[in-house]
């Protein structure tokens, strides 16, 4: 049964920091890309970042480029999205998603999401 869970948001100051995490089951998680998506009020559901099955590729939304890291670590079957430098319009539920592919992120298994939230 497939499993995925998000951890680590909350609410920050413009500038902070804040580290998701995205832990996984009932599939096997070193076959499949893993991508964080977020949707933000009023908007679409849009990606944010992307890594490969075995971590080697990893791809950025053109809005968080520079600021965001993705990563993962197929040992404890994680993955990992450090935000810094974090705006308002970063303000958003985000989504860990297993992806259909290994080396792209097409998704077909969704987390519940976390809530970030980033005001003065």
């Amino acid at each position: 049964q497939l499993q995925i869970v998000e951890s680590g948001g909350g609410s920050v100051q413009p500038g902070g920091s804040l580290k998701l995490s995205c832990t996984a089951s009932g599939f096997r998680f070193n076959y499949h890309a893993i991508g964080w998506f977020r949707q933000a009020p009023g908007k679409e559901r849009e990606e944010v970042s992307c890594v490969s099955s075995g971590g080697g590729d990893t791809s950025y939304a053109d809005s968080v480029r520079g600021r965001f890291t993705i990563s993962r670590d197929n040992t404890k079957k994680l993955v990992y999205l450090q935000m810094n430098d974090l705006k308002p319009e970063d303000t958003a539920v985000y989504y860990c998603v297993q992806s259909y592919y290994s080396d792209s992120c097409v998704p077909s298994g969704w987390g519940q999401g976390t809530q970030v939230t980033v005001s003065s």
